[in-house]
């Protein structure tokens, strides 16, 4: 038999976070804790129905009206529409003058791939891939791989993490911003940013916002925690609506994941703004096109439930109740932490534990300690030192923070 033709195909290396929770699965040492994987838990260490999404299957499944006929190729019209009215506003003035569109995608993941893919086509001009893309030092390490895929040939970094003092090198990002190109992409994290957790103030967003504004340079942003963050809906879209309110154009790539629950439903919306009606429709005209080469049309029963949730006062605001039951455990294990941390009088400052906001915190960890931290404790968390603030409980909050003090006083 002659050789395999997939013989020169080299073995890629796995997904570092989901290669973190395998290794967790196989670690048999009961003070095993995952501080990796980005998904909520509850103080049992389990996942969790939101109690809205349970009643809404159930109503779905006693609709005798519901068929399983192809969706439209852009998607169950009344979950766009109301995904993008929780992005902008009930009072935005895009939505109001009919310039705003989205298109149902595939999770966060697919909703930066068709804007992405739509960028490279038709973003100021023709087939523009050597426009820059920027992303954020450090940032969600899809944001590169989706780009590239999409066939972009110059992807960059913009400052953001401060490690010396823990926070936002907000200067450092407007330099950056001051010598890009005009018209250079940015990707953008509205809220609750992945993996620091660090994100602009509403004056810093605004600093941001006039820069971009003069140096032309378009905003894509990744809304993936809207609610999850603080456990409010608005003020989590405040940047994306202020960007809004300022006349740009954008993009906004929006997950159901986190702040609903549906992990592997993958629901997700790319909301188009633009500066009138008709470029909004030309745009989603080219998108339907990639949408049907890609996934042809999207699966129903994830945007059925995310529908139906958001256009009923009732349920709305029982799913807004659900999530900020989750953004306030969030929120209870940072405080905890930090204050076991400085009880324990731990080296260094631990207040960005809770400045940071969101599911992710970045610890400050260096890689030998987060070695340590593995192998010696068994708590698995990412190389950067990033862990999943939902992996804490009150079970395991003492012997995380021990663990962290060990970790930080043997290992320099």
């Amino acid at each position: 038999m002659a050789a395999s033709i997939f013989a020169a195909v080299p073995h890629s290396p796995p997904v570092a976070v989901f290669k973190l929770t395998a290794d967790f699965r196989e670690d048999s040492d009961s003070r095993k804790v995952n501080l990796g994987v980005g998904a909520y838990r509850t103080d049992e260490g389990q996942p969790w129905v939101l109690p809205v999404v349970k009643k809404v299957e159930q109503m779905i499944a006693n609709d005798n009206s519901l068929n399983h006929e192809y969706l439209p190729i852009l998607g169950l019209p009344e979950f766009r529409a109301n995904a993008s009215r929780i992005a902008l506003g009930d009072d935005s003035p895009a939505i109001k003058e009919k310039r705003v569109g989205s298109v149902q995608c595939l999770g966060g993941t697919g909703a930066l791939r068709i804007g992405a893919d739509f960028l490279r086509r038709w973003y100021n001009g023709n087939n523009n891939t050597a426009t820059p893309v920027y992303v954020s030092t450090p940032t969600w390490e899809n944001h590169n791989s989706v780009f590239m895929e999409a066939g972009f040939k110059d992807i960059r970094t913009y400052h953001y993490w401060d490690a010396a003092k823990r926070g936002l090198d907000l200067q450092g990002l407007l330099n950056d911003m001051e010598q890009a190109p005009e018209f250079s992409i940015f990707i953008l994290h509205a809220c609750a940013h992945n993996p620091t957790g660090t994100d602009p103030t509403p004056e810093q967003w605004k600093q941001i916002a006039a820069v971009m504004k003069r140096r032309s340079l378009f905003p894509f942003f990744d809304s993936a925690y809207q609610g999850f963050a603080s456990g409010s809906l608005d003020k989590d879209a405040w940047a994306v609506r202020y960007f809004v309110s300022e006349g740009f154009e954008l993009f906004c790539a929006q997950s159901f994941s986190k702040n609903f629950g549906l992990y592997n439903e993958r629901v997700g919306n790319l909301t188009v703004v633009g500066k009138d009606a008709d470029n909004v429709q030309r745009v989603l005209s080219q998108m339907e096109k990639i949408v049907r080469t890609t996934w042809s049309n999207p699966p129903s029963q994830g945007a059925r439930i995310v529908a139906t949730t958001l256009a009923s006062p009732q349920l709305f605001d029982e799913w807004k109740g659900n999530v900020k039951t989750m953004a306030d455990r969030v929120l209870l294990m940072r405080s905890e932490l930090r204050s076991r941390l400085e009880a324990l009088g731990t080296p260094g400052t631990w207040n960005h534990i809770t400045e940071q906001i969101g599911m992710f915190s970045f610890t400050g960890l260096n890689p030998k300690q987060v070695e340590y931290m593995v192998k010696e404790k068994h708590i698995y968390l990412m190389a950067s030192g990033r862990i999943n603030m939902c992996g804490l409980t009150t079970k395991n909050l003492d012997y995380v923070a021990k663990s962290i003090h060990e970790a930080v006083t043997k290992i320099q």
